[in-house]
């Protein structure tokens, strides 16, 4: 979350500063409007989408087809194995901890909230007012002594302390917020502002496109009004503004340099609207950026190292040489490494095992997994038709066994922090029961409390090949946060 939070901060300032430098001097108002109200959608956007073709420039191919090789057997404990990897189980601590990053979060969002609630309070004590004028289109409130002038949805509010002349001048400006339905758009960003209150961004937009609406709606009026007597409407009459971020304000002091100077400024030439064309490489060095941050330098540092020593460990298996400690335990730890997800780790493919008596042609050990005829079963899933069902069902149980019993506190007990993960290896052997058990973890009571839950799995059906009982190597990573 932290990382996608930075990613669409990032491109929403690079959307800004291209729009700052390059866009903001423009006559070309809709487009701007356009790209003012897209381009913060698209940085929430673009953080969620991965397009592998743009991070193929870096040649994962090979690394990752290496690193995930599954070895058929390797020498742990003193017997040929072909390890299972079950499913992935996440756990959740059982106290209640508090999480202070989502409490500040929520305490900002509500603050927001009321910030928001309090101008709809003002603003509805607008709408008390009599209504002068209405009309399909829209009406107007007339507010008592005063000289306010400002707009929201469809319903315009003058003073009445405003001459003829300025009411008339108004109303033509403010009727062009109402058909371009331009308090939709700060609606919107007072949305956004509420749910990320703390990206300041968010407010520069909303600023920017509330300046773009008076200069859509001046670039209009000045086609049916004298520029001059515009000009002395602007500059002359007393400033009374609500503040009221989602209204249209025609009497915003901070903005009546900038809307004289933009309607002084002659029609932006055609040929600039190329510039909006500038969106598109910006969105592919985007899309690049996210598809690439999946996998960063440290990672395929890493995983090179990886794969090198499972070449070694392989290269040794193949020549029929026995594992030393050493390489046994360096198996271990990379196998805790690289087993996260079922799917990621394919079993090998039959024709690594030309006889289904073994799990690579020497008679005596124990049947792969992929090549046997019965899977063990755990009490229960008996009665299911296939394999596949079975595997899932056992899967299911061992997950719900491990989430009922292990001691999730345990890793605040011992000091710990973040994400942590506990790799259990065990066998179901011959007659069903659990042996081997192993385990590896940041700190000796966590593997202790793996081995503990592991084995007090109860006793299963054992596995068969060819009518006969055989054993099974299983790997099983166990994954829970610990709460600071």
């Amino acid at each position: 979350m932290q990382s996608y939070i930075i990613q669409v901060v990032l491109f929403q300032l690079v959307f800004l500063l291209v729009y700052e430098f390059l866009l903001k001097k423009e006559t070309f108002f809709n487009y701007n409007r356009a790209y003012l109200l897209l381009t913060p959608v698209l940085a929430f956007l673009l953080p969620i989408i991965n397009i592998e073709m743009l991070s193929g420039f870096v040649p994962q191919e090979s690394v990752t087809s290496i690193s995930r090789f599954w070895l058929p057997e390797v020498n742990i404990g003193g017997v040929t194995q072909n390890t299972q990897q079950l499913p992935e189980i996440v756990l959740s601590e059982k106290s209640h901890s508090f999480n202070w990053m989502i409490i500040i979060y929520c305490i900002g969002a509500i603050v927001s909230l009321g910030i928001v609630g309090k101008k709809l309070f003002n603003l509805r004590k607008l709408f008390k007012f009599n209504v002068i004028s209405e009309v399909k289109q829209f009406k107007i409130v007339e507010i008592p002594s005063s000289n306010v002038a400002c707009t929201f949805n469809k319903t315009i509010f003058l003073g009445d302390e405003l001459t003829a002349i300025e009411k008339e001048q108004i109303v033509a400006h403010e009727l062009i917020h109402v058909e371009q339905k331009h308090s939709y758009d700060l609606v919107f960003f007072e949305i956004l502002k509420i749910i990320f209150w703390f990206n300041p961004l968010i407010y520069i937009y909303q600023n920017r496109i509330a300046a773009l609406h008076e200069f859509i709606a001046d670039s209009n009026v000045v086609k049916i009004v004298e520029k001059r007597s515009y000009y002395e409407q602007l500059l002359n009459t007393a400033f009374n503004t609500q503040n009221i971020s989602f209204i249209n304000q025609f009497f915003n002091h901070s903005l009546i340099k900038k809307r004289i100077v933009m309607l002084q400024k002659s029609k932006s030439k055609t040929i600039a609207k190329f510039k909006y064309l500038v969106i598109l490489p910006l969105l592919l060095i985007m899309l690049t950026i996210v598809s690439c941050a999946q996998e960063g330098p440290e990672e395929m540092a890493k995983e090179s190292s990886i794969s090198k020593q499972l070449v070694e460990i392989k290269q040794a298996l193949d020549e029929g040489k026995e594992l030393s400690e050493v390489e046994r335990e360096q198996f271990f730890s990379i196998m805790e490494q690289i087993v996260k997800d079922e799917n990621d780790l394919p079993l090998p493919p039959p024709a690594q095992y030309p006889d289904k008596s073994s799990s690579n042609g020497f008679p005596g050990t124990d049947v792969p997994f992929a090549l046997i005829d019965q899977v063990p079963l755990y009490p229960g899933c008996e009665n299911l038709a296939s394999n596949e069902e079975q595997k899932k069902c056992m899967s299911q149980k061992i997950q719900e066994h491990v989430i009922g019993n292990f001691n999730s506190n345990l890793g605040k007990e011992v000091g710990l922090t973040g994400v942590n993960r506990v790799i259990v290896q065990f066998k179901i052997d011959k007659t069903g029961n659990i042996v081997d058990v192993k385990s590896r973890a940041a700190h000796p009571k966590l593997e202790e409390e793996g081995k503990r839950v592991i084995n007090s799995l109860p006793q299963m059906t054992p596995g068969e090949q060819n009518g006969t009982t055989v054993g099974v190597m299983y790997s099983l990573p166990i994954v829970f946060e610990v709460n600071e």
